[in-house]
């Protein structure tokens, strides 16, 4: 049987379609070593455990989780034979595994994230109260999204809630959770409040909430978000991102709407209170209609009272101004014969004759002599 012969090209293209038929993509777990970025846009590194290496290649906006040597990782990849004849993986997705690396991806993400200000409180919005459309991202199979529907229902009622069923663990996961979030951001009437919510797992099932384009969807949506994942002790980057984190599924639908039973005992305690002060006015009003008439003719008595007080007073006063008490007092009225009022000196002359009334007398006189009060 004759060998096929090939040019170096042309086996490594066959290689390579063989692989890709046979392992579009694989799953591969290791140590990181000899991590690198090679002018700010390609990843490189080194996968290995105790028996062996494999290099590993991916650009740099294909990391979504901060690494360094001597993490352990999954990588989702596809085995490539180079055009210099080195076997590589060309990567897609990179989750750290275990708690220890997990917990360092956080921080060094975390520290990155927060230096660009993404979980500043200062830009975490409101929510808002009792919101009539909700847009839930979760897996319709968890119990998450049961008990956050549930409560949700308990509570309040009447809630139009919209939900992208996603996986929410595992390969793919952050990225149909963006695409979710991505979805309800594009609708043309926009959700109150955007919802992510998963139950309680393993650090491993939670480091999907870490990814970092998962991070920045959130920081950037349109859409006020909610996240309740894991447990009340877990903290992801997720939570730290959106405007407000609950510890659970079942505690984000609390801090969604009210409770029901709560608002109903509230407002009736409001009637009740409403109901006494109007009726404490309403018997302040009636004591007053009934005491009005009293108080009226009491006024009216006090009225008159004062105006005898003043007629009195005035009364004294004209009395006072009377001409014929102030001539009773030893005063005279003195009139020339046209019967003008003598007021002073310049008012006669020798030789005029005068009329001079007196109390009880009126007396003609004739004027001798005229001489001014020195």
């Amino acid at each position: 049987m004759d060998q096929p012969t090939f040019r170096v090209s042309e086996l490594i293209a066959v290689m390579n379609q063989t692989l890709e038929y046979a392992y579009p993509s694989v799953i591969v777990e290791g140590e990181v070593a000899s991590f690198k970025v090679s002018k700010g846009k390609y990843v490189f590194f080194d996968l290995k455990d105790a028996e062996g290496v494999l290099g590993c290649f991916m650009m740099v906006y294909q990391l979504r989780h901060a690494i360094e040597d001597g993490m352990h990782i999954r990588v989702v990849a596809q085995p490539r034979l180079t055009a210099w004849g080195k076997f590589s993986l060309n990567v897609r997705e990179i989750v750290p595994v275990g708690e220890g690396n997990i917990k360092r991806s956080f921080e060094l993400l975390k520290a990155k994230l927060e230096k660009e200000g993404l979980f500043d409180p200062a830009r975490k919005r409101t929510l808002p109260y009792a919101p009539s459309r909700i847009g839930l991202i979760a897996s319709v199979e968890s119990a998450g999204y049961a008990d956050f529907l549930k409560i949700l229902d308990a509570r309040w009622g009447g809630v139009a809630v919209e939900v992208a069923d996603v996986q929410v663990q595992g390969v793919g996961a952050a990225s149909q959770i963006i695409h979710a979030i991505e979805y309800f951001n594009q609708q043309a009437e926009l959700p109150d409040v955007l919802v992510v919510v998963r139950g309680g797992g393993s650090a491993d099932d939670l480091a999907i909430f870490n990814d970092e384009l998962l991070v920045r969807a959130l920081a950037s949506s349109r859409v006020r978000t909610l996240v309740g994942v894991g447990h009340e002790v877990d903290t992801s980057l997720a939570d730290l991102a959106a405007d407000l984190r609950a510890a659970t599924p079942s505690n984000a639908a609390q801090l969604l709407v009210p409770d029901r039973q709560a608002v109903i005992k509230e407002l009736t305690q409001r009637e009740r209170r409403l109901y006494e002060r109007l009726a404490m006015r309403f018997a302040a009003l009636r004591r007053l209609v009934d005491d009005a008439p009293q108080l009226m003719v009491a006024r009216i008595d006090a009225a008159v009272v004062e105006h005898t007080r003043r007629l009195h007073h005035a009364q004294r006063l004209l009395k006072q101004l009377d001409p014929k008490v102030v001539l009773q007092r030893g005063y005279a009225l003195v009139r020339t014969t046209q019967n003008t009022l003598v007021k002073n000196v310049n008012d006669v002359k020798k030789g005029d004759l005068l009329t001079i009334t007196l109390a009880h007398a009126i007396l003609k006189a004739e004027v001798t002599h005229v001489e001014r009060e020195k």
